[in-house]
C-alpha cells in the first residue's frame, strides 16, 4: 500500500510516539518497550500501512502494546509527576525548576479533565496530529473530535482559572 519510511523519518516518528506516551503518563521504560515493539511491528508490516497514516498507526500500536502489557502485569501506572524537563546544562537551575513546576501543574490540570479530553489535547497539541488522524486513531468522527477538542480547551481554561483563583 505505502512505501516504507526511511530510517531517519521512522526515528523521528518513533520519537514523537515516545514523547506522546511519556506525556500520557507511561513510565519511561514502558514507553521505550512499547516504541521498540512498535518499530518491530512497523518493519514487519510496513508494506501494508498507508504512508499518510503512519503516525496514527504507530501511536495506536504503541498504546495497544502498553495496555496489553498492563493487563498482563495487572498494573496501571500513570506517572505524570516525572515530566521530562529539558536537559540543557546551560540553563539556570531556577529556570529548570520553574519549567518542572509548570509541567507538573499542567499535568495535574490534564489529569483533572475527562480522560477523552486530556487524550485529545495531547494528540492534537503534543503529537501535532490532524483532526482526521485523531478521528481515525480514536474511532470517532471528525466533527466529534472538533467539538470535543473545543470542550476540552474550554474545560482546561476553566481549570486554569480556578487554579489561579485559589492562589
Amino acid at each position: 500500500m505505502g512505501e516504507p519510511l526511511n530510517n531517519e523519518v521512522l526515528n523521528r516518528e518513533l520519537n514523537i510516539v515516545f514523547r506522546y506516551l511519556v506525556k500520557k503518563g507511561v513510565p519511561h521504560l514502558d514507553a521505550q518497550d512499547a516504541v521498540q515493539e512498535t518499530a518491530f511491528k512497523y518493519l514487519k508490516y510496513a508494506d501494508s500501512i498507508r504512508s499518510s497514516k503512519v503516525r496514527s498507526w504507530l501511536i495506536r500500536v504503541a498504546l495497544n502494546y502498553y495496555y496489553d502489557q498492563c493487563r498482563k502485569n495487572k498494573k496501571y501506572i500513570l506517572n505524570l509527576e516525572e515530566e521530562m524537563v529539558g536537559n540543557q546544562i546551560e540553563e539556570l537551575p531556577e529556570l529548570i525548576i520553574l519549567a518542572k513546576e509548570s509541567a507538573e501543574e499542567f499535568s495535574r490540570l490534564l489529569t483533572s479533565l475527562k480522560p477523552l479530553y486530556s487524550e485529545l489535547l495531547l494528540l492534537k497539541y503534543e503529537s501535532d496530529l490532524s483532526y482526521g488522524e485523531i478521528s481515525q486513531l480514536l474511532g470517532i468522527s471528525t466533527s466529534s473530535v472538533k467539538s470535543n477538542l473545543f470542550r476540552a480547551r474550554k474545560s482546561l481554561l476553566k481549570c486554569i482559572e480556578e487554579a489561579h483563583d485559589e492562589r
